[in-house]
């Protein structure tokens, strides 16, 4: 980098921080995020409490706590935090499943929303800094890319509860922030779940029909990114709202065509195919994405581009 365009007092700052050890609960442990913001923060040699439902699916020998939580459970919140009492927590559970949450609604808004609540009261309790997960489904998809301070307007009920729970932080009184992002994708170290570019990689081997979106518009955002944009906001203890996400407007029509070409995959089974197509039973918003120059400006945020996070993916493979 130039030196003109070098920026010294966020370079001293960020160097600064990075000699404070912190010690960070992270919820929803199990998950694809709660995976990579663990290898993250071992390897920025933070202490980590790591919690989830049931046991452990990322054991790493005894290099951080893992302790089991409900985060639905308010006693049990509430005697996690102030047992360990961290200075941060990343709030990373969540019921995701667009569609089971509008058949679910009531287990819905207690994942989404009065868990959030009571990690809220947890940290009011123990001066914890609070970081919860948002998602780009609180708007409406009637354009886009969106900033962050563009209204929301929910088409689902998964929407709904995000927003409900963005709002119980926004008048909490505590030092919180929120991470937005977009289809996130990325390999789990038990392979239990998929994405966009193993279901057309593994389809397209295997000679199966596949029908893909090509009308609806995300940012798609590397897992390893999100844990990336997480760690920042909360080394640096940044309130309020971050767009975290990836940097290109796609299609999953087209992220499925930079995956057959990265694969060298053969296409003839696959087909263009609009929204209508398909029955879902939540409605999606045809057009999101985000803008990240304030993540960019103000906490060194850079993501991946797709090609280089269907090749990180790819190692992760092999």
């Amino acid at each position: 980098m130039p030196h003109s365009l070098r920026h010294p007092l966020k370079e001293s700052n960020t160097n600064r921080l990075s000699l404070i050890r912190m010690k960070i609960l992270i919820t929803g442990a199990n998950g694809l995020l709660g995976q990579k913001l663990i290898e993250l923060l071992l390897s920025k040699g933070e202490e980590v409490i790591a919690t989830a439902r049931g046991e452990n699916r990322f054991p790493k020998e005894n290099s951080y706590v893992y302790q089991s939580l409900d985060v639905t459970d308010e006693e049990a919140v509430m005697s996690v935090v102030s047992k360990h009492q961290p200075e941060a927590i990343i709030h990373t559970a969540a019921m995701t499943n667009v569609d089971e949450c509008e058949t679910e609604k009531e287990k819905c808004t207690l994942l989404n929303v009065t868990a959030v609540q009571h990690l809220i009261d947890a940290a009011a309790a123990n001066n914890s800094f609070l970081l919860h997960l948002s998602t780009d489904f609180i708007f409406d998809g009637t354009f886009g890319p969106l900033d962050e301070e563009a209204v929301p307007n929910p088409i689902s009920f998964y929407g709904e509860t995000k927003l409900a729970s963005e709002k119980l932080l926004q008048k909490s009184g505590i030092d919180w922030a929120i991470a937005r992002t977009v289809l996130v994708y990325g390999i789990v170290h038990n392979m239990s779940r998929s994405n966009i570019i193993l279901w057309v990689k593994n389809s397209l081997e295997n000679n199966k029909d596949i029908k893909v979106v090509n009308d609806q518009w995300r940012t798609p955002t590397l897992a390893e990114d999100l844990a990336m944009g997480c760690y920042l906001i909360v080394k640096n203890r940044a309130t309020g709202i971050y767009n975290i996400a990836g940097k290109e407007m796609l299609t999953p029509y087209d992220m499925a065509l930079k995956t057959i070409a990265y694969f060298d995959l053969d296409d003839s089974t696959m087909t263009k195919a609009d929204s209508s197509t398909f029955s879902q039973v939540a409605k999606r918003p045809m057009k999101t994405g985000l803008v990240i120059e304030k993540a960019r400006k103000e906490l060194g945020y850079e993501p991946h581009s797709f090609e280089e996070g269907i090749a990180i993916l790819a190692r992760q493979l092999y």
